[in-house]
């Protein structure tokens, strides 16, 4: 079989051209084993590339644990580059997700990924919760270099209110006037990775909340990002998009 390397600010993925249906979606195991960094390939995730009726392509996540993920903002932001490779799509894409539809375009390195409207943010003492196609509770800190996010990840993710479906973590600093700080632990690879795009994502649109203006700059571990949104209503977010690079690290073929 043949497959794809891409990466996203450090977030990676295998990558497979799946429009001849062939891949054996429904196997977790060949899914984890793919994914794993020491017996397999090695990502954080694996994602489908299929031909849907009435989009440009069909983007189908699956966490590194072999399970069918929720939205992946980076993996997302791949697959649009990976679908350009492929010839699918120039400049422009309008694709189906698992949380619904996303356009997308693509301005030279940086891919241009809409996210859909953010209704509702949970204040959790002083925390907060909200989804951006995947679930993310978001704690501000001084110093997000010192944090233990496996640790005090985990802790929340298996908590009594999280532990059945999970919840991805994100700790971060305000660094800037517009500028944050975000690191992540995430549910499914069960590990801290070095970017989450719609954890980034989460959090730009939760300083939003704290005052800062669009477009917010996050630095991740894996580089940086950049989120534009607009306010709406008190809570809720309109108009948003997730802007980044993501580009092949390599090609291969593996026996399954």
């Amino acid at each position: 079989m043949s497959f794809y390397k891409y990466q996203g600010t450090g977030n990676d993925f295998v990558m497979i051209d799946n429009r001849k249906m062939t891949f054996p979606g429904e196997n977790e195991a060949l899914v984890k084993h793919l994914c794993d960094r020491r017996v397999g390939i090695g990502a954080d995730g694996l994602i489908l590339l299929q031909d849907h009726p009435d989009y440009d392509f069909e983007m189908v996540y699956y966490n590194a644990d072999g399970r069918v993920g929720s939205m992946c903002g980076n993996g997302g932001r791949c697959t649009v580059r990976f679908a350009r490779h492929l010839g699918v799509i120039e400049d422009v894409a309008c694709f189906l997700a698992a949380d619904g539809e996303h356009q997308a375009s693509i301005e030279r390195d940086l891919i241009q990924l809409k996210m859909n409207d953010v209704q509702g943010v949970e204040h959790i003492g002083k925390d907060y919760y909200l989804n951006t196609g995947s679930p993310h509770y978001i704690r501000f800190v001084d110093d997000v270099q010192t944090i233990d996010v496996f640790e005090e990840g985990r802790a929340i993710r298996y908590n009594d209110r999280f532990a059945a479906v999970g919840t991805n973590v994100n700790f971060v600093q305000k660094t800037g006037e517009n500028e944050i700080f975000v690191r992540t632990y995430e549910r499914g690879v069960e590990d801290e990775t070095l970017s989450c795009g719609t954890g980034v994502t989460a959090a730009a649109l939760v300083a939003g909340l704290e005052g800062m203006q669009s477009p917010v700059k996050v630095k991740v571990l894996g580089g940086e990002l950049e989120v534009a949104f607009e306010r709406s209503g008190n809570d809720g977010f309109k108009y948003i998009y997730l802007i980044g690079p993501a580009r092949q690290v390599f090609t291969g073929t593996v026996t399954v």
